[in-house]
Parts: structure tokens; C-alpha cells; sequence
């Protein structure tokens, strides 16, 4: 059974129920994050459109951090 890292750094017991696709590490409900990425698609080499709708990602607070910047809001 995978734990989420974060409670335990915590000093609490919780399942992991997703892995962030960035650090790989486990989280729980309380600690996972969807992030919606935009998309792009199209035809090599081009012309490329984004689609209407971007593909769902979870990732724990501190990789979105890292990489969307402080002010980004989930």
C-alpha cells in the first residue's frame, strides 16, 4: 500500500491515492493537485491548434510551484 510522502513528512498515516507525474512521489487526496495542461495538436510540421480542452494532471503543490510559479492557482 502506497502512503502519501507529504503526511508522512507530516507525522500522519494516509494513503496515496495518485502519484505526482513530475516527482513521482505519492499523495493523498488532502495533498494532490489537478492541473490542466494546454494541448496541442495538429499536423507535422505544422499548422498546430491548441484543443479545446487540456489533458488533466496531478501533481503535488510544490512541483507546481516549481514549474507554473508561485502565483498560479489550482
Amino acid at each position: 500500500m502506497l502512503k502519501c510522502y507529504d503526511c508522512l513528512e507530516e507525522g500522519k498515516d494516509s494513503e496515496a491515492v495518485g502519484v505526482c507525474i513530475v516527482c513521482g512521489k505519492g499523495l493523498c487526496m488532502e495533498h494532490i493537485q489537478q492541473v490542466e495542461f494546454p494541448m496541442k495538436g495538429g499536423g507535422y510540421p505544422l499548422p498546430h491548434k491548441t484543443l479545446k480542452k487540456g489533458l488533466p494532471r496531478m501533481m503535488c503543490k510544490e512541483c507546481i510551484s516549481s514549474i507554473l510559479g508561485d502565483g498560479f492557482c489550482v
